[in-house]
């Protein structure tokens, strides 16, 4: 097999598990919400209750296939489903492209599956499950140690000091910011979930991860927050869920964030003139 037909296939491979990853996140995202099992039943038309048959489940194909409506009772599918599978598969595909065969991709495509899922869950009911945010920190605690790359960490005991140090770095600074904002504004200006979701991101990536990701993120929210008002779809005070933006930010730093953030520091110490 030439290089070049394994890096096609592996291509294809990665984009089609990619999808069916995001098929599985459909399920997580309506049922964990709702605390139903994601095992257990199959899949069901949430208009007629009718189990959805295996080829009417088809990641992103089904959904054209069927024009986006239940085969059985008519009832319209949101379009979240395929987009969730396009972009999982999408993301699946970047990630192995950017890094290919490395211990770190498996633990990369976790991080993107939990990102997504923990997105689309606030998007729709402004919170971000436990299984995404408390499972995050545990999961790059003891991942950290078993892939030190992820830290660039030179052997396990260092890259899991630096994963506790993510943690701590990315839920406590968050929640000194959102205990800041309550005082400031009298009322909540963050979630305990983001506040967790960023502890997350810290155990997986470290401290820089968390400062990278916290001014992404601002940045993010404000244009999109400017965004909704100048188009009268928020008002002034309105609650938006931050969540989206801490993982597009997160997701920013993974693939690359870390080249950005040093080109930004190193312009920062060059002298005026």
């Amino acid at each position: 097999m030439s290089p070049a037909f394994f890096d096609a296939y592996m291509a294809v491979m990665v984009f089609l598990v990619g999808a069916c990853v995001g098929s599985f996140l459909n399920v997580c995202i309506h049922r964990i919400p709702r605390e139903e099992s994601v095992v257990a039943p199959r899949s069901r038309c949430p208009h007629c209750g009718g189990p959805i048959a295996w080829y009417d489940n088809l990641p992103i194909l089904s959904w054209l296939l069927l024009r986006a409506r239940c085969r059985r009772c008519g009832g319209a599918i949101s379009a979240r489903y395929a987009l969730v599978e396009l972009l999982t598969a999408v993301l699946f595909w970047l990630a192995w492209r950017r890094f290919g065969i490395d211990p770190r991709t498996p633990v990369y495509l976790l991080v993107l599956s939990g990102l997504i899922l923990g997105t689309f869950v606030d998007l729709e009911h402004m919170i971000i499950p436990d299984r995404v945010t408390l499972g995050g920190i545990v999961a790059g605690l003891a991942l950290s140690p078993l892939v030190p790359a992820l830290h660039g960490a030179a052997g396990p005991m260092a890259a899991l000091r630096a994963a506790a140090i993510g943690v701590a770095a990315g839920a406590g600074g968050l929640y000194a910011v959102a205990v800041l904002g309550r005082w400031a504004f009298g009322k909540e200006a963050m979630g305990l979930g983001d506040v967790k979701l960023l502890g997350a991101v810290g155990a997986f990536f470290g401290w820089p991860a968390v400062l990278f990701t916290i001014v992404v993120s601002s940045f993010l929210g404000t244009l999109a927050g400017v965004g909704f008002i100048l188009a009268g779809r928020k008002a002034w005070g309105s609650r938006i869920p931050y969540g989206p933006y801490l993982a597009v930010a997160a997701a920013l730093w993974m693939f690359g964030g870390d080249h950005l953030w040093q080109a930004y520091v190193d312009w920062l110490r060059v002298p005026p003139g």
